[in-house]
């Protein structure tokens, strides 16, 4: 079953019904679900689907020539081989002449890879003979370094040949509940911060009622699938997998800035931000900064992707016990314990994304929504602020808390954002939300009533 990406089929039904020439670039990590996209806009369309192999460039050729050989004569096991890659444009050239097609390059990077000359090529087929025809070319990867830069970038043979590009990424914490529609609210965040809105991972997690027996059984399992993707991941992707594991590691359990990532590790500075721009540029990671701030000494870095995240709390610590097959009474015990205070950073993601992409109403019109931090100069102390909301214009702004406890908020949670306002910045005019998993107390309620904050549920943020 496809789930969302309505816009993206849309465009892309639209550009279809044209009838010119496309080449549509599609790329996004990992897993995020580009080929479910792609394969649920061609259900109904001759294709030639082409999968790259990470092979070489003999191998690749017999793989495109048996690809073009099944939109003719599909489910063949034997097909004839092109002499080229040019042999074999032309052939694609030969069929859009008559009908409409879609030619999709999957793994664009491993063909490329494979064959240098590649993406010359196709600059050459576009150029001179492909730009007045019906062809629909797609081209993909998950390689974001490779497709940023040597697809989309100014340097690359392909650049300006596009007429159009879909970074794809992870769902919405609200457009995953389409996997899950029976769960409640109260269920449906975990599997957000467990997954990250993956869809392979939500389906892979595969919850049927219990979001608790579905960890245990397709997590917390060594024969599992999710137990072992990080690593399989880093394996596939990178070439010293150990010491990325290491990093992400060490990020992680703590460690936000480069100087105490490097020391954690063990490595010189200026080799470990190498490293790090790596799992920077994978999404694995990610670089934050008080947001209406430029970088700086204040920039941290964050395992961005959730499934890391997840994973990376949870299970090093408990590898024995998993292994063993004990890990049913620890996770009852200990590890079921600790997931509300996982979540309180999902939680205050989700409620940016909700003011940001869901919310009605708001008071004023966002540019941006982040958290902040910085030095309370009176109290002498680190404060953060969950959520400030920046103006798209005027000097208003939204601050705001997140609070994803089993206890209703009270009216010192009001007081103490009000504070923290007036160490963000003084002179402004603030509107104050406060978000609750559990709701709020009498007090807390009356203020709210009286439009001195707004009060946002769980609830709230899934309607």
């Amino acid at each position: 079953m496809f789930y969302g990406r309505e816009k993206e089929l849309q465009d892309m039904d639209r550009r279809y019904g044209r009838g010119k020439f496309e080449c549509l670039i599609v790329y996004g990590r990992r897993r995020v679900g580009k080929t479910a996209l792609i394969n649920e806009f061609c259900k109904d369309k001759p294709t030639v689907f082409f999968s790259a192999l990470n092979a070489g460039s003999q191998e690749n050729l017999s793989a495109l020539s048996k690809a073009i050989y099944e939109l003719n004569h599909p489910g063949t096991d034997q097909a004839p081989v092109f002499q080229s890659f040019d042999a074999a444009f032309t052939e694609i050239t030969r069929i859009a002449e008559t009908k409409r097609i879609v030619f999709e390059i999957d793994e664009y990077p491993y063909l490329a890879n494979a064959d240098r000359s590649i993406s010359s090529r196709l600059q050459h087929m576009i150029d001179h003979i492909w730009k007045d025809s019906q062809l629909f070319l797609i081209l993909c990867g998950s390689s974001m370094s490779f497709m940023e830069n040597q697809v989309l970038g100014y340097e690359s043979p392909l650049y300006g040949r596009r007429t159009g590009q879909y970074k794809i990424h992870a769902m919405t914490y609200k457009e995953m509940t389409a996997f899950n529609p029976n769960l409640s609210f109260e269920q449906q965040p975990l599997i957000y911060g467990i997954t990250g809105g993956i869809p392979h991972y939500i389906n892979k997690l595969d919850v049927y009622d219990d979001v608790d027996e579905a960890l245990k059984n397709n997590f917390f399992n060594t024969s599992s699938y999710l137990f072992e993707e990080p690593e399989n991941l880093l394996k596939q992707d990178l070439r010293e997998p150990a010491i990325y594991n290491s990093i992400i590691t060490a990020v992680a359990s703590g460690a936000s800035r480069s100087n105490e990532i490097s020391t954690k590790v063990g490595m010189e500075s200026a080799v470990c931000a190498k490293y790090l721009k790596v799992l920077l540029d994978l999404g694995i990671l990610k670089k934050e900064t008080p947001i209406a701030e430029k970088p700086g000494k204040k920039t941290i870095y964050t395992v961005a992707d959730n499934y890391f995240r997840f994973w990376y709390r949870f299970i090093p610590q408990n590898t024995s016990a998993i292994s063993a097959g004990r890990i049913g009474l620890i996770y009852d015990l200990v590890i079921r314990r600790y997931i509300p205070d996982y979540m309180g950073l999902i939680y205050e993601q989700m409620c940016r994304d909700y003011l940001m992409l869901y919310a009605v109403d708001l008071p004023i019109i966002l540019s941006d929504v982040g958290q902040w931090w910085g030095t309370d100069t009176i109290a002498k102390k680190e404060v953060q602020i969950d959520i400030v909301g920046t103006p798209a214009d005027g000097d208003e702004y939204i601050i705001g808390s997140c609070k994803y406890k089993n206890e209703p908020v009270g009216a010192d949670e009001l007081e103490l954002i009000r504070h923290y306002a007036d160490v963000f910045g003084k002179g402004k005019k603030y509107h104050f939300y406060i978000f609750s998993k559990s709701g709020f107390t009498a007090g807390l309620r009356e203020a709210g009533y009286r439009g001195e904050v707004k009060l946002i549920t769980l609830n709230d943020i899934y309607q």
